[in-house]
């Protein structure tokens, strides 16, 4: 019997248990912008590696696309063909591939190709997809899935060329075990729930940047739905956020619908950082955010 997930929930009351102090004096008008993999971006609310929008609405995934370019926010896609990848890239959307742990390394690999081929700034492995909730590989639309070795990570990142990215990192056991394999960056996430009772982002990445050491950028995951929500990730030391069931139910609306919410939410940001005296992303400061008790 399949449970319905309440690790959203425990995500969500964390996120509302942070309260933050403000720092009025000296303050200054603050900066939002974000550079990644030599790239500059406007923002660093992210889109996350959503599949299948085309289901939703039609050309879903290019509107979402889209959305990213028009905000200078860096663009993240999962699941989808090669035509629909080459169809979100002529957008000019900077965009990071996640692709699915296949059970034949050759298709992983071939992903990873095409992905590079049509000029994805970076592509990357979504690990939390490996099992079903019996104990069995997980199929994903009939594909079948199988969990990968850190060799088999490692012969990814070789075959990459380009940063390779770990999207479904969850403790200090993993992340320790991408930087081994040469990973370039971490997305710290649940998954929508994939598991029950899944520790909350936020709860854990303090433990994940301990094992990165800064020595690759660590970002965040699940139930972001502002710019307060993206506050409290950077200031606890996440490079990036990426948001992305809170923007679904917009596509509908189009590309300024999506695009005008990623703009409020990094306004929001810029509220809550000029608030605290933080005038720019690499200023953020811990120790503005403490914990309510219960």
């Amino acid at each position: 019997m399949q449970l319905t997930s309440n690790s959203d929930k425990i995500t969500r009351d964390y996120f509302d248990a942070l309260l933050i102090e403000t720092r009025y004096l000296d303050a200054v008008i603050p900066s939002t912008q974000m550079t990644l993999f030599g790239e500059v971006f406007n923002t660093p609310i992210m889109t996350a590696a959503l599949s299948h929008l085309n289901n939703t609405t039609q050309n879903g995934m290019t509107i979402y696309a889209q959305a990213a370019a028009q905000c200078g926010a860096v663009h993240w896609v999962g699941m989808g063909s090669e035509k629909e990848l080459e169809e979100i890239v002529a957008t000019g959307a900077k965009t990071i591939k996640i692709i699915k742990p296949h059970e034949d390394n050759n298709v992983v690999l071939r992903k990873i190709k095409h992905a590079v081929k049509v000029g994805c700034m970076a592509v990357g492995i979504d690990i939390d997809h490996a099992f079903n909730s019996e104990g069995g590989y997980d199929n994903v639309f009939g594909l079948p899935m199988k969990a990968k070795s850190t060799e088999e990570l490692t012969e990814f990142v070789q075959a990459a060329g380009v940063p390779f990215i770990v999207k479904g990192v969850l403790s200090p056991h993993d992340a320790e075990k991408c930087l081994k394999a040469g990973c370039a960056g971490i997305v710290v996430s649940h998954h929508h729930g994939m598991i029950q009772y899944a520790v909350p982002p936020l709860m854990i990445l303090n433990d994940i940047l301990s094992a990165t050491g800064g020595s690759v950028p660590v970002f965040v995951d699940c139930g972001i739905e502002s710019g307060m929500d993206a506050y409290k990730c950077l200031a606890l030391g996440a490079k990036a956020v990426s948001v992305g069931r809170h923007l679904m139910p917009l596509l509908k609306g189009g590309v300024e619908a999506v695009a005008r919410r990623i703009d409020e939410m990094t306004a929001e940001l810029a509220g809550v950082m000029a608030r605290t005296g933080v005038s720019a992303l690499d200023k953020m400061d811990a120790t503005i955010i403490h914990r309510r008790a219960f």
